[in-house]
């Protein structure tokens, strides 16, 4: 079976975005892959998070992946900070990554624009994402079309590692979905649904109530006219809107435009807010069901374990590659 990995950080809300661009599709690939799902902590703190928060929100995150219908039996899902060998791998990246290559990624841009100070792991953190990629010989890493610069620097190093060192790491290819720009902040259809976003309104959370999604998607914009159709470039807040209704039931948008042919904007979002609840319903329920199960901690420490045995095996081969010492066993910590 080829191998899948891909991460999520734990910090903000779990919103419908993540549900359609991440979460679901992890679901789709755990039947005819070998899937390493992981919760990437140390991505997290490259900005400051409140310790409390920052432990509820990986638990928080966890019951999410879970919930949307990942199977324990059937998956590796584990904490980054609990398998040591993403840190090591980090650091051995960083040192044969340019300070060219880290300076040209758009996402350090974006989180640094504005700000005095910067830590320095926002500025090196992709070449940690690249070992946590390289460390489980991955052949796809389903990412979103924003991450995808930072994909195409984890196979510049490995092929720079390999080159230099000889064959050690496998060469990860993207899969990036087609519908993952599409679904955009329900406030300013130029911008993607973004946890970040301080307005609670531009998002549809995992947790919200019926009431909640109800009252979102009455205030959510709109454009000029009433005809429900799709034409992204002169309607981007209906398109957006139809996006998410097309994703919902599964089914096409011309579909879609033609249940609404000759009736307004008010019956299209009311049927739009009774959609998200139906997708959202079964995802809360597992949800509840886990939180109160207390098998989180016995899956997340199984999960560790299976991502040591793997990834101390390939962090060992990079190591003898380099010519540095394997006396230490990374996953015992002993000689």
């Amino acid at each position: 079976m080829k191998r899948v990995f891909s991460g999520v950080q734990p910090s903000g809300v779990i919103h419908l975005g993540n549900y359609f661009g991440a979460l679901k599709r992890f679901v789709d690939f755990q039947d005819e892959h070998e899937c390493f799902y992981c919760i990437v902590d140390y991505h997290a703190i490259t900005v400051y998070q409140d310790p409390k928060e920052l432990s509820r929100q990986i638990e928080d995150t966890a019951l999410y992946f879970l919930a949307a219908g990942l199977d324990p039996q059937k998956v590796t899902l584990f904490v980054q900070s609990d398998v040591p060998c993403h840190a090591e791998l980090g650091w051995m990246l960083q040192c044969i990554a340019t300070f060219g290559e880290l300076s040209r990624m758009t996402q350090f841009k974006e989180k640094s624009e504005g700000k005095e100070t910067v830590s320095g792991g926002l500025f090196t953190y992709p070449a940690l994402m690249a070992a946590d990629i390289l460390l489980y010989d991955t052949d796809y890493v389903p990412v979103g079309e924003d991450q995808k610069q930072h994909v195409e620097l984890c196979r510049d190093l490995a092929e720079r590692f390999n080159s230099r060192y000889g064959p050690t790491f496998k060469v990860p290819e993207p899969l990036i979905p087609e519908y993952g720009a599409r679904i955009k902040s329900l406030q300013d259809p130029t911008k993607k649904m973004s946890k970040s976003d301080p307005n609670p309104l531009s998002y549809i959370s995992l947790a919200d109530s019926k009431d909640e999604v109800a009252r979102k998607i009455r205030r959510a914009v709109t454009d000029s006219g009433r005809e429900v159709v799709y034409r992204p470039d002169e309607k981007p807040a209906l398109a957006n809107l139809l996006s998410i209704y097309s994703l919902c039931v599964n089914k096409p948008i011309s579909e879609i435009e033609e249940m609404y042919r000759g009736r307004g904007y008010a019956d299209f979002k009311k049927d739009l807010a009774d959609v998200i609840i139906q997708t959202l319903e079964p995802v809360q329920k597992r949800y509840s069901e886990y939180k109160q199960s207390g098998v989180l901690k016995d899956i997340l420490s199984n999960g560790a374990k299976r991502a040591n045995e793997v990834s101390s095996a390939v962090l060992k081969r990079a190591k003898e590659a380099m010519g540095l010492s394997t006396l230490i066993d990374p996953v015992k910590r002993t000689i």
